[in-house]
C-alpha cells in the first residue's frame, strides 16, 4: 500500500478525543481530586520570569492514578515559583458517547496530551515533540469544552504533524474558471 492509500484509509480513522475541563483550582486543591472520575490531563498556571503572570505553565497526564495521586507530589518543583500561591490548576476528563476501555482511556489521554503540548508549548514542559507519535496522531482531533482557559478549542493531528506537509505555500488554486461553463469546469485538472 502507498502512501496515498494509507492515509486514504486512515481519513475515515479519525480520532475525536473530547475533554471536559473544570478550574481554576487552588493548586493544592488537586490533592482533594480523588474518585473514578479523577483521571485525564491537567494544565497549571502561573507566573514566569519571562511570560508573566496567569500563563500556561505545565500539561500533564494522569493515566493509571487520579489527579490527587500525581498533583501536588509530582510537581513539587512547580512550588518554588516565586508566586506559588497564586498557581492554579485545571483538569480536564475524557467524555464521550460511551466509556473505553482502561487501554483506549489511558491510549486517548496521552494522544490528547502530546498534541495539546506540542500545540501550546508550555513554558515548564520539556519534551514539547511528537516523536514517535507522530504518525499515529496525524488523525487525531482534542476538541476542549468547557474552562480550558487558553488551550486551543480544537487541536487537530491534522495541521499539528506532517499529514499535509506536500502542500506547497505560495501556490494558490486557479481562478480563472469562477463564472465559466460547467464543462469546462469539468476539465479542469485535480
Amino acid at each position: 500500500m502507498n502512501e496515498d492509500q494509507e492515509n486514504q484509509q486512515n481519513e475515515t480513522k479519525e480520532l475525536f478525543i473530547h475533554i471536559q475541563w473544570s478550574g481554576p483550582y487552588p493548586f493544592k486543591e488537586g490533592e482533594h481530586l480523588k474518585g473514578t472520575s479523577n483521571y485525564g490531563i491537567y494544565q497549571i498556571y502561573g507566573h514566569h520570569p519571562v511570560y508573566g503572570s496567569g500563563v500556561l505553565l505545565y500539561i500533564g497526564r494522569n493515566e493509571w492514578q487520579c489527579f490527587s495521586d500525581r498533583g501536588v507530589s509530582e510537581h513539587g518543583e512547580h512550588l518554588q515559583n516565586q508566586d506559588a500561591g497564586c498557581l492554579e490548576l485545571y483538569v480536564g476528563r475524557l467524555i464521550g458517547r460511551e466509556t473505553p476501555t482502561n487501554e483506549k482511556w489511558n491510549e486517548h489521554i496521552r494522544l490528547a496530551e502530546r498534541l495539546l503540548i506540542h500545540a501550546h508549548r508550555p513554558a515548564w514542559n520539556s519534551q514539547m515533540e511528537l516523536g514517535d507519535l507522530e504518525k499515529e496522531l496525524r488523525y487525531v482531533h482534542v476538541v476542549n469544552w468547557c474552562q480550558y482557559r487558553s488551550l486551543m478549542a480544537e487541536v487537530s493531528g491534522a495541521r499539528w504533524t506532517t499529514r499535509f506537509d506536500e502542500i506547497k505555500f505560495g501556490q494558490f488554486y486557479d481562478t480563472e474558471h469562477f463564472g465559466q461553463p460547467t464543462q469546462v469546469m469539468n476539465e479542469i485538472p485535480k
